[in-house]
């Protein structure tokens, strides 16, 4: 079964909190891709919406919009997710994971598109 920590943010007041789901939870977000919305239910915000915007595994190999399926790719790249150059014109040839999620990614990053509340009432306070 699978298991995800799920950092979600709230962009109006840019609070970010992190949630771990397992379980049936989990099976909601299994087979979505990057830019799809899941119901709130599955990570403590009942009535809110959310967006995946990315994610990465546990090797810490980043997601990519662009690349698709759950697999790895490596591509050569001149910047954007994965890879930050040093200099200009710089390329390098990274290893990624493809925009959907399946039991290989560790970590999805989620953001708040629709619903009513803050994250500290939902979620509760981090201190």
């Amino acid at each position: 079964m699978a298991e995800f920590t799920v950092v979600v943010s709230d962009p109006q007041d840019g609070t970010t909190r992190q949630v771990t789901v397992d379980g049936q939870d989990a099976n909601r977000f299994a087979g979505r891709e990057i830019g799809d919305e899941v119901d709130g239910d599955a990570i403590g915000l009942s009535g809110h919406t959310v967006e995946i915007t990315g994610g990465s595994d546990d090797a810490g190999r980043p997601m990519r919009a662009d690349v698709a399926g759950p697999n790895l790719k490596e591509l050569l790249l001149e910047g954007g997710v994965g890879y930050k150059p040093s200099r200009e014109g710089e390329r390098k040839r990274v290893t990624v994971r493809g925009r959907e999620i399946s039991d290989e990614v560790a970590q999805i990053n989620a953001k708040v598109v629709d619903g009513d509340g803050s994250l500290d009432d939902l979620l509760g306070d981090d201190e």
